[in-house]
C-alpha cells in the first residue's frame, strides 16, 4: 500500500511541470487528497487539496490561478498541474490521502502538514526546482 510520487524536475521560472502520484494497494475513490510541500529549512506546508465527495478543489493563496489538482480514479492518480511557476515554489512535494471529508480544508491544512493529523497515506516526495 503506497503513494508513489514523480514528475518533479529542474524548469526555469515560467514554465510548467504536471506532477503525478499513483496509488497502489488501495483505491483513491473515496479519498480526500492533497498536495503538500517543503522547500529548504521550512516547514512542510499545504499546497491544495480535494474532498473525497469532489466538491471544488482548495487552494493555498499563493498557487491559486496557477496550479490545478485533480484525480483520476480510472488510473488511480491523482494529479497537480503547475503552471507559471515561480522560484518561491521550489522544494519537495508530497501527495497524501486520507479516508475523511473533513482532511480537506484550510482550517486544518496547517495541522495536517506538520502532524500527519488525519492522514493514511503519504507519498514519498519529488523534487521540483524553479531557478530564474
Amino acid at each position: 500500500v503506497q503513494l508513489q510520487a514523480s514528475g518533479g524536475g529542474l524548469v526555469q521560472a515560467g514554465e510548467s511541470l504536471r506532477l503525478s502520484c499513483v496509488a497502489s494497494g488501495f483505491s483513491l475513490e473515496h479519498y480526500s487528497i492533497g498536495w503538500f510541500r517543503q522547500a529548504p529549512g521550512n516547514e512542510r506546508e499545504w499546497v491544495s487539496c480535494i474532498r473525497s465527495g469532489g466538491d471544488e478543489p482548495y487552494y493555498i493563496d499563493s498557487v491559486k490561478g496557477r496550479f490545478a489538482i485533480s484525480k483520476d480514479t480510472a488510473t488511480n492518480s491523482m494529479y497537480l498541474q503547475m503552471n507559471s511557476l515561480k522560484v518561491d515554489d521550489t522544494a519537495v512535494y508530497y501527495c497524501a490521502a486520507a479516508p475523511h471529508s473533513w482532511w480537506c480544508h484550510p482550517l486544518i491544512a496547517t495541522r495536517i502538514a506538520t502532524t500527519d493529523y488525519g492522514t493514511d497515506y503519504w507519498g514519498k516526495g519529488t523534487l521540483v526546482t524553479v531557478s530564474s
